[in-house]
């Protein structure tokens, strides 16, 4: 496995931005193909670092190749490379993800992107009736400090159905997404310790993780939904 990110891959990456063809890349496939076994190597590096603080099932790297059916953009190709780390389920709840892209796009998140709706009705309900332990989650330093002190996501304009829009914890209430970013420079994607740092970034989401899954494997009155 590899602990860091090959040099390699942003300068493919700003190539292919300029010859996003088919054409192009079929000629400097061989050298897409070695930069990304590379990439994977870290990626599962990722992997086995998370496993050693969480339980993961499934690690998805996202295919170069766009789906461009129902898109404007028609170029064919990707420029970044994209991984998702699923958590065991039912049990564990939420995911990681990692975004490898140049010009300094380089990101992280972690979250729930597209809950189902029953879940967003839970978390909901929950938030409805006390969001304090949410509230002090996202107050403590060591994790706003990574994370910021609220969430990013779409949201509805006033109020969801069958909840109030003066409520307290409507800021919360009004979420459709529950997500996390943290952005990373060309630098820092290539240095020595953009693996730990990754890995220490996402440790420190633990709390958040914790408390929806408790959440989301109980009903209101916290009777287990998995036992």
């Amino acid at each position: 496995m590899s602990n860091t990110v090959p040099k390699s891959v942003f300068a493919f990456f700003k190539k292919l931005e300029k010859n996003n063809n088919r054409d192009w890349f079929n000629e400097n496939k061989p050298e897409f193909k070695a930069i990304e076994g590379e990439v994977k190597l870290f990626y599962n590096a990722l992997l086995e670092r998370i496993n050693r603080h969480d339980e993961i099932d499934k690690l998805k790297i996202f295919r170069i190749y766009r789906d461009v059916r129902f898109s404007k953009n028609k170029l064919p190709y990707k420029t970044h490379f994209g991984g998702s780390f699923h958590r065991a389920k039912p049990r564990l709840r939420g995911g990681y993800y990692l975004h490898i892209q140049p010009n300094n796009q380089s990101f992280i998140a972690t979250g729930f992107w597209q809950p189902e709706k029953e879940d967003l009705l839970r978390i909901r309900k929950e938030f409805e009736m006390d969001a304090s332990e949410m509230r002090d989650i996202l107050a403590d330093k060591t994790f706003n400090t990574v994370w910021g002190d609220t969430f990013e996501g779409d949201e509805v304009k006033t109020a969801p159905k069958g909840f109030s829009k003066e409520h307290e914890a409507i800021g919360l209430i009004k979420k459709k997404q529950y997500i996390f970013t943290k952005k990373y420079t060309d630098k820092e994607v290539l240095g020595a310790d953009f693996l730990d740092s990754v890995d220490n970034a996402f440790k420190t989401i633990r709390p958040f993780f914790d408390y929806m899954s408790d959440v989301l494997t109980t009903d209101l009155n916290g009777v287990s939904l998995i036992d």
